[in-house]
């Protein structure tokens, strides 16, 4: 069993409903620094349990909502959509007291973060994107929907499956390419977490819905661009090698990394070597290593948590 990484949850009142917010570390409104962490499209604070271990070790209070549509949070309704996100995830630092907060997203949660911290950026003390964030190169006339059903496969298959019991889940997993040789406690315990429903008949949390519009702004290239120019530095890249099949194929290719250094001079990019687009932050090693990153963006106690 994966070791404790967020010790409570608190619900902050969106439109439509409460938002789940996990917390790990000190755990105090107004103490510094803070980070807001930000999962992926079909993920939930579960997935980022890795970086709040380590974070919360570092004595760094650690926020991770579920989003809209997803774990605990998925009562919540549309409108769907990246800006939807970006004003729950404004609700979740009004609500908790902070001024500023470093700001890390993994997948689509890197392109939610660079776009809060854009269009909000007093609130920002720093961007971490975590294998997401950049304008994904997609052939002109291609529908969104179908670059989804290309991209995430399996992941987005299971959302209209059921599964007769949590090992039947766990099973369909397993045999996921990204995770060959590689299950640990914490990526069962997301499993685990993602699951709901009576016996015989269990299904993901996710909203397929949510998946769908949240996609569509993802492939919004252009936004992603002008996001990630207007963000202030400190601005932070880290990357896998491998995809989301554990394939040789990068989500992010390395010409779009190269357009993302010339949009911004000072970003710092990080490979994380021998990972995939999954494990970049549920594998144990590859945790440890984008925490350390996101402790390099942190501003000098005092400045990242906000009186």
């Amino acid at each position: 069993m994966a070791a404790i990484a967020f010790h409570t949850e608190f619900a902050v009142p969106v439109a439509g409903g409460p938002l789940t917010v996990a917390v790990a570390g000190p755990g105090a409104p107004g103490a510094a620094p803070l980070v807001l962490g930000v999962h992926g499209i079909t993920g939930s604070h579960r997935f980022l349990a890795g970086l709040a271990r380590n974070l919360a070790a570092g004595d760094i209070t650690f926020l991770a909502p579920d989003l809209r549509g997803r774990g605990a949070s998925a009562r919540l309704t549309g409108p769907y959509g990246l800006d939807a996100h970006v004003a729950d995830l404004m609700a979740v630092l009004d609500y908790w007291g902070a001024e500023r907060a470093i700001l890390a997203g993994h997948s689509m949660g890197a392109y939610v973060v660079a776009r809060l911290a854009a269009a909000h950026p007093g609130r920002c003390a720093g961007v971490v994107l975590v294998d997401g964030g950049l304008s994904l190169p997609v052939p002109p006339g291609i529908d969104p929907d179908t670059v989804l059903e290309a991209v995430l496969g399996p992941a987005l298959a299971r959302l209209r499956m059921q599964f007769v019991s949590p090992e039947d889940y766990r099973d369909f997993w397993r045999c996921h390419p990204a995770f060959a040789g590689r299950w640990n406690p914490d990526v069962e315990d997301y499993v685990d977490y993602d699951l709901h429903g009576p016996p015989g008949a269990l299904r993901s949390k996710v909203v397929e819905a949510a998946v769908r519009a949240d996609e569509r702004d993802v492939l919004d290239g252009a936004a992603a661009w002008a996001a990630i120019a207007a963000i202030r530095e400190p601005l932070v890249l880290v990357r896998a090698p491998r995809g989301l099949a554990d394939d040789p194929n990068p989500l992010l290719p390395e010409a779009v990394v190269a357009q993302a250094k010339r949009t911004v001079p000072g970003i710092r990019d990080v490979l994380v070597d021998d990972t995939n687009h999954y494990l970049i932050v549920l594998g144990d090693r590859e945790a440890a290593a984008v925490a350390a990153e996101i402790v390099r963006t942190c501003p000098s106690p005092g400045t990242a948590g906000g009186e």
